[in-house]
């Protein structure tokens, strides 16, 4: 059977090109051009990844994802845009995208990304298949996770993350060493992008995330999770 991609994008001829590029590489590609239509098609189809245009009719690809993640759907998003201030690319991250394109972009590093995004989606769910620390408890086969009786609204990449630290229990993380293993490749400029997912991470998981009791900071050298 083959992978099912959903792409949000309104300009016809980037569909287009898309949709050509992927279904030759073995992908099944579903286009919507709008919000509202690309949300029903996200929850009917529930693809393995979404690829969001940002700059769309009736709804941005902002709110389009944070729509998604209220509505429970955990679904790895890749924002595409124009823009490429880092500003843009931190609120992406804040409403849980996975991974931030600039247009224009090579059709080739976009299925690149893809592939890693599912590759790690898949590395994901195997090995530890259930984790508890504190009140937190986690299920990585379903991506799964909850606090006390609540679940938690976490992406893809906060998973990822997550299950490296578990994987390095008590070991001393440094920035790029999470960026490395990871993202796997330069996204973003800077380490302030490994900043702001923890800081992200510590808000859903941590009882008082400006006092943390698992993701603990040590200054210029990085972080350590305490279970």
């Amino acid at each position: 059977m083959k992978i099912k991609i959903l792409s949000i994008e309104d300009d016809p001829a980037v569909s287009a090109g898309l949709k050509e590029s992927f279904e030759t590489e073995g992908f099944s590609l579903i286009t919507e051009k709008d919000g509202k239509e690309g949300i029903e098609t996200a929850i009917r189809e529930i693809p393995e990844l979404i690829i969001l245009d940002i700059m769309l009719p009736t709804m941005s690809g902002f709110e389009i994802c944070k729509e998604l993640r209220l509505k429970k759907i955990y679904t790895p998003i890749i924002m595409l845009s124009a823009k490429s201030e880092d500003v843009d690319k931190i609120l992406g991250l804040e409403l849980g995208a996975d991974d931030y394109v600039t247009k224009p972009f090579n059709v080739r590093e976009l299925i690149a990304r893809v592939k890693a995004i599912l590759r790690r989606k898949e590395m994901v769910s195997s090995d530890i298949e259930n984790y508890s620390f504190g009140k937190i408890k986690i299920d990585f086969k379903r991506m799964i996770a909850f606090k006390g009786k609540d679940e938690i609204n976490m992406t893809l990449k906060e998973f990822e993350i997550l299950k490296f630290f578990i994987n390095h229990e008590g070991e001393l993380v440094s920035r790029n060493t999470l960026l490395d293993k990871v993202w796997g490749y330069d996204v973003f400029p800077s380490t302030r992008t490994v900043d702001n997912y923890i800081l992200m991470i510590r808000k859903k998981i941590e009882n008082n995330p400006s006092i943390p009791e698992h993701i603990l900071t040590f200054h210029s050298a990085g972080y350590k999770f305490v279970k």
